[in-house]
């Protein structure tokens, strides 16, 4: 059921990722246009994914048809995935990028839960068409029966960052773009984050990294892994065309006091060394790692830094596993797995 705006007076938040989890969302992927050539060379990878996260929370799977939900449940299975916890759910999709297109939902403190029915255009209508994309909040809206919002605005969920206490981390060259909200200033823009996120402050950063089609995501560049701290990635080598702008975030962040009166903590990443197909650079970044209950999935790349990654992030989740997930087929499609998954929260 569609809800008007009053609904936001009854408190309603985006959780913070390492809260506990009902389910993560997911759209198989089945698009070859995004993986031109080769779409099955993603699914080990893929698939690894899903049983990483089906070991400690239910998968929710939007697939087109009873047709597409048998290849995927023998795909699974030819993978030893345990299928106790998968769901698949007949939602037709253009692509498999649930956090961009998939449905945003906030919770209150007497356990209701919502959906945000954001408007999806493709990242600035790169990629038509994305009609299928854009109707899947509501239809996961129908299915858990929930009450939705429609705010009439266009955002990604890879777009925005949150530290469950008030403050969401997003990027000027991507909220800010005239592909997205050409009628909307940033005080505007701003306001709607406060109102139906439920934060009070929001941090600015300028810009993403190259090859990024999202004009800038957050979630490739930086991100809350505790109310206080974030990691954000950092370019050793100066030649490179990610260093500078990289830099600019880093010192950004640096400047920042939460709501709190703290500064923020700040953890740098490597980024790995620059990777390319067919003449195209890629956005691999390990900061497109996911939280879920029982780990912290975090994209490798075979390289040299793939380590140096996963020891960070392990020394900085210490009551998780925090595993590997090679990633390299899976980026060719400009996206990672943070990219690929929405969370909904328990509660």
């Amino acid at each position: 059921m569609k809800v008007d705006q009053s609904v936001f007076q009854q408190g309603y938040f985006f959780p913070a990722e390492w809260e506990q989890h009902r389910a993560t969302w997911l759209s198989w992927p089945h698009n070859p246009q995004t993986w031109p050539g080769d779409i099955d060379s993603i699914f080990d990878g893929y698939i690894d994914f899903v049983k990483e996260i089906a070991k400690s929370e239910t998968v929710c799977i939007n697939v087109a048809d009873k047709t597409m939900e048998s290849n995927v449940r023998c795909r699974l299975a030819e993978h030893n995935v345990d299928q106790k916890n998968i769901r698949c759910y007949n939602h037709p999709t253009n692509d498999t990028w649930c956090r961009d297109h998939g449905p945003c939902f906030l919770i209150n403190s007497m356990g209701d839960k919502i959906i945000v029915d954001w408007e999806y255009n493709a990242w600035g209508n790169k990629y038509p068409p994305f009609n299928l994309d854009n109707a899947i909040p509501k239809h996961v809206a129908s299915a858990l029966k929930l009450k939705y919002y429609h705010p009439g605005m266009v955002l990604e969920g890879g777009s925005v960052e949150f530290n469950g206490q008030g403050t969401v981390l997003t990027t000027t060259s991507c909220l800010l773009n005239h592909n997205r909200n050409p009628g909307l200033s940033k005080q505007t823009i701003e306001s709607k984050l406060r109102k139906i996120f439920g934060v009070t402050q929001v941090i600015w950063l300028d810009h993403g990294i190259a090859g990024d089609d999202t004009d800038g995501h957050i979630d490739t560049i930086t991100r809350f892994i505790n109310p206080n701290t974030v990691v954000t990635v950092v370019e050793h080598d100066r030649s490179e065309i990610n260093y500078q702008p990289l830099q600019n975030n880093l010192n950004t962040l640096k400047k920042i006091k939460l709501i709190n009166g703290q500064a923020l903590d700040i953890v740098p990443l490597p980024m790995p060394a620059p990777k390319y197909h067919r003449g195209q650079r890629l956005p691999a970044s390990y900061a497109n790692f996911y939280i879920c209950n029982g780990s912290v999935l975090v994209p490798t790349y075979r390289d040299a830094n793939d380590q140096v990654a996963l020891d960070i992030l392990s020394g900085l989740f210490p009551k998780r596993e925090v595993v590997g997930i090679d990633s390299l087929e899976i980026v060719r499609g400009l996206g990672s797995l943070h990219c690929l998954s929405m969370q909904e929260p328990a509660v």
